[in-house]
């Protein structure tokens, strides 16, 4: 009994020195990074406040917003990331349980027979064994703990990716929107054109057949006709392939959508405001730079658990059991029970500098995970001015496209009248309606850059995602692990 006092003692001193024993290593301290103060491309444009979260829902498409809810449910891109969540909150309870002993039950039972001689058989003999082995290794020095913060930090990095792929679905969905409401208004825009040169043609036929004009003219009026017609089964090519990119984001076969989407709707309009948020909001909304810091994290506490292989480690050992050669039902007697208990110390005193070598490994990885996060953040700033550049400049290009076409209708009509009496030749006809054509096709162009620099503005800003429910897209919370795990 006094031995077993002293053991206890021993145990809860040994408890003592994990709780206020050190943790080796750096602690982690969030990288400091300057940004600019104001973004230069918003200097000339009008900027409110906006939900960055459902930010779709600012083009007043409910096709589009149909179509990314229901990309958020299926998508497979999605659903890879969460299942990468849940595998690093599995790694960590797989980590954390070094902070708690291990215990092995264990039995065996044996028959033998002895070797008989002249005068007397063999023996034979029964042996019946169970018990328990227990090993705790004490974390004094903190390696298991900087371990556990590390898959934390795993963790946290796991989550910033699942929002990355968040983001960028809902982008990559709106997007291929726009581009198929693009396509579907070149395709009205070439139809249109294509009937206006039909009776062209019609019309030059006529004063062909009255000897007022050439075959040459005829010619002309068919081969315009002609090229217009040719162009109309490309687009709609890619207007059927936008279509099949729409599915598969939806987690679907690539027809899974024609009928929905084949009819004809305009390119969603932009709002007349863009977002204002400011350059250090961006460090904490886009998930890729949270991501990068969670990395340099974890990196960081794998530099203490590479450094606590250069203390000791001190073990907690023990065994209790049952032993008999009678039956296994006389193993409820005490005086076949034995135990054993007492600690254990391991300690490399020579391992060739490779602890050491180990160590300059995990603080090179935290140097390149601080590389990341700075190359990150200066993407993420080209990114956004990117994005209001082109937004902006394309506004420019777009009153001068509109100015433009409003032109060519009217040259077109002067030039069909004035052919018609006679008054000019043809070859105006047909530079009005190719200049025409040319024009409304560059507006309808710059009509869905328009929102797709929008997009990519959202995008830049991280819009997409919400603070307060990071497992809003379908991962469920691993429950609590116990305050030492943490």
């Amino acid at each position: 009994m006094r031995y077993l006092n002293y053991t206890l003692l021993c145990i809860l001193y040994i408890c003592s020195l994990t709780i206020t024993g050190c943790m080796v290593g750096p602690n982690y301290k969030p990288p400091q990074t300057s940004v600019p103060s104001a973004w230069t491309g918003t200097a000339d444009q009008n900027t409110a406040a906006m939900d960055l979260v459902h930010w779709w829902t600012q083009f007043n498409d409910p096709n589009l917003a149909s179509l990314i809810e229901r990309a958020v449910e299926s998508n497979l891109d999605l659903k890879q990331a969460e299942s990468r969540l849940r595998q690093a909150r599995a790694a960590r309870r797989v980590v954390s349980a070094g902070l708690w002993p291990t215990i092995d039950a264990k039995g065996s039972y044996k028959r033998s027979q002895s070797a008989g001689t002249a005068t007397a058989p063999g023996v034979r003999n029964d042996l019946w064994q169970t018990g328990l082995d227990a090993v705790w290794e004490i974390d004094i020095f903190g390696g298991v703990r900087r371990n556990v913060e590390a898959a934390e930090s795993d963790i946290q990095a796991a989550v910033e990716d699942q929002r990355d792929v968040l983001v960028t679905l809902v982008s990559e969905v709106a997007l291929n929107y726009i581009e198929l409401r693009g396509y579907q208004q070149e395709i009205v825009i070439s139809q249109n054109n294509l009937k206006a040169q039909q009776r062209t043609v019609e019309l030059t036929r006529q004063r062909f057949n009255s000897g007022l004009v050439g075959a040459l003219d005829v010619a002309n009026a068919d081969a315009q006709v002609g090229t217009t017609a040719s162009q109309i089964p490309v687009m709609e090519t890619s207007a059927r392939q936008t279509i099949y990119n729409l599915s598969v984001l939806l987690g679907r076969e690539p027809a899974a959508l024609l009928e929905e989407l084949s009819p004809t709707s305009t390119i969603p309009v932009n709002p007349p405001t863009l977002p204002a948020e400011l350059p250090s909001v961006l460090l904490r909304r886009r998930p890729d730079i949270r991501r990068a810091e969670a990395k340099i994290h974890a990196a960081t506490a794998r530099i203490g658990v590479a450094t606590a292989d250069l203390f000791p480690k001190f073990n907690l050992t023990g065994s209790a059991g049952y032993q008999t050669s009678t039956s296994f039902d006389g193993m409820v007697n005490s005086r076949y029970g034995f135990w054993s208990v007492g600690p254990s110390i391991d300690w490399q005193i020579f391992n060739a500098g490779s602890v050491n070598a180990n160590i300059e490994v995990k603080k090179a990885l935290t140097e390149q995970a601080l590389l990341t996060y700075q190359k990150a953040v200066l993407t993420a700033l080209q990114d956004v001015e990117n994005a209001l550049v082109a937004y902006s400049k394309e506004q420019q290009r777009n009153k001068a496209l509109e100015d433009t076409a409003a032109a060519n209708r009217k040259a077109v009509d002067l030039a069909t009248q004035l052919y018609s009496q006679g008054q000019t030749e043809f070859l105006s006809v047909l530079d009005a309606q190719r200049s025409l054509y040319a024009s409304e096709d560059s507006l309808v162009q710059s009509n869905r850059n328009l929102s797709t620099d929008l997009v990519a503005l959202y995008k830049a800003l991280g819009g997409g995602w919400e603070e307060e429910e990071p497992n809003a897209v379908g991962v469920k919370s691993e429950p609590n692990l116990p305050a030492e795990a943490k």
